[in-house]
């Protein structure tokens, strides 16, 4: 058993140590493989942050619940240590502790956490933050990110947001939200539908396009102020759902001002910069590669809307799918190795995957009831969220990439439709 007396030695041998970054005992990391389907899950507790009784039990909740939401931990029933910070953790089967404490001054706040390895007997990491009292919940998530990052060797998600599409006021608006649910903002009041919110690659402005004026505009809004938007295509016609370049100096969306729906290189500003598809069907729905030097999109130029590939330094086209006659809606994966994408099979429409250099690699994630829509990466490009319908009620959900810890995101009033996943606003 591990005694409270040398747990607090472990941690008065690192203090000093911590000057707000990662502290850990070991000289090597050894990253967690938690892309296998027959991984088990990391055993954690968190017991309540240590301070005033009713605040420490609710940051160690927020903790807990954010590191669940990333798949591969369980947090252990605090019921079956009481909260507190000292157990026999080994017959408890828990594989790491995670002691938390915080104190609150004038001068603002202090939120830290220290990662037991209990196999190890030490302490694997450990790190603080500082801030106001307003931002105790964001400091928690900070270090839930940080804790994962020692886990995988990427930082987690927990504070990263969705854009999605909300009829809960009786029209179709645009709202942003955190990815655990913490808060949801409206950002258009244009009282008319407004669909496909894309967040720019700088997280901080979001672009829509609204019916509002009659016509399908694209419009660009900055997230930090809630009173002006501006249009940045007016165009006769259809003006949408634009894919932004990783760089953030250029876009790609579908123009019907000249008839067929076609794919344009735009700039920010709205500035036509080259038409890439021409006499060739309908083309929409681009999603640009991590690397930006290829863009999946949708084209029903063989009869039946598949996705395609178009190389964006050589223009030349190719189609990716050949399986189902109708696959839209394609997302290209941060780590871009898969796209994701919408395909209709035995009447319902389900979400697939596949290797953009191997057709052959289509795979279907997601079965069952109700049509499954609008898939969208997470930053860490460990999860898929999507819009699913059944019956009267159209609902955003989550899970894994391959399919795994299949979880409703929201539990809202209304519908709530095309999600689109992106980090925080730092």
């Amino acid at each position: 058993m591990i005694n409270s007396f040398r747990f607090l030695s472990c941690l008065a041998a690192l203090l000093a140590l911590l000057s707000g970054g990662v502290t850990g005992a070991h000289a090597e990391r050894f990253y967690l493989d938690i892309t296998a389907q027959d991984v088990r899950k990391v055993m954690v507790a968190v017991p309540w942050f240590s301070g005033d009784a009713a605040q420490g039990k609710q940051m160690a909740e927020l903790l807990a619940k954010a590191l669940e939401f990333h798949g591969f931990i369980q947090v252990v029933d605090p019921a079956r240590h009481g909260g507190g910070s000292e157990a026999d953790w080994r017959s408890l089967g828990v594989d790491y502790v995670i002691i938390g404490r915080y104190e609150t001054a004038a001068s603002g706040m202090l939120v830290e956490g220290r990662l037991l390895d209990v196999a190890e007997d030490e302490v694997r990491f450990g790190r603080r933050f500082r801030g106001t009292i307003q931002q105790q919940d964001g400091m928690v998530l900070r270090l839930c990110d940080a804790i994962i990052e020692e886990f995988t060797g990427e930082p987690g998600i927990s504070r990263s947001r969705l854009a999605y599409v909300s009829d809960v006021t009786g029209r179709k608006e645009a709202y942003v939200a955190d990815a655990l649910g913490l808060g949801h903002r409206q950002i258009t009041r244009h009282k008319h539908l407004v669909v496909s919110p894309r967040f720019l690659p700088d997280g901080i402005h979001l672009s829509y396009s609204s019916y509002h004026t009659g016509n399908q505009n694209l419009y660009l809004t900055d997230l930090r102020q809630d009173k002006e938007t501006r249009a940045i295509s007016r165009r006769k016609g259809m003006n949408l759902a634009p894919a932004w370049s990783p760089d953030g100096r250029s876009m790609i969306m579908t123009l019907s001002k000249d008839g067929s729906p076609d794919l344009y290189l735009m700039d920010p500003q709205g500035n036509i910069k080259e038409r890439l598809t021409s006499n060739a069907g309908i083309n929409v729905s681009p999603s640009f590669s991590p690397d930006g030097g290829t863009i999946a999109f949708v084209s029903d130029r063989s009869g039946t809307p598949q996705v395609y590939l178009m190389n964006m330094a050589t223009r030349q086209t190719r189609r990716l799918t050949f399986e189902g006659r109708e696959n839209t809606e394609p997302a290209w994966s941060p780590k871009g190795d898969l796209i994701a994408f919408t395909g209709r099979k035995d009447g319902t429409y389900q979400i697939f995957t596949i290797n953009p250099n191997d057709p052959s690699s289509q795979r279907q994630i997601t079965t069952g009831w109700g049509d499954c829509e609008s898939p969208t990466w997470s930053p860490d490009g460990r999860q898929i969220a999507f819009s699913r319908r059944g019956g009267n009620r159209q609902q955003i959900w989550a899970m894994m990439k391959d399919g795994r810890e299949l979880r409703l995101l929201y539990n809202l009033k209304g519908n709530q439709s095309y999600p689109q996943w992106t980090g925080p606003m730092e």
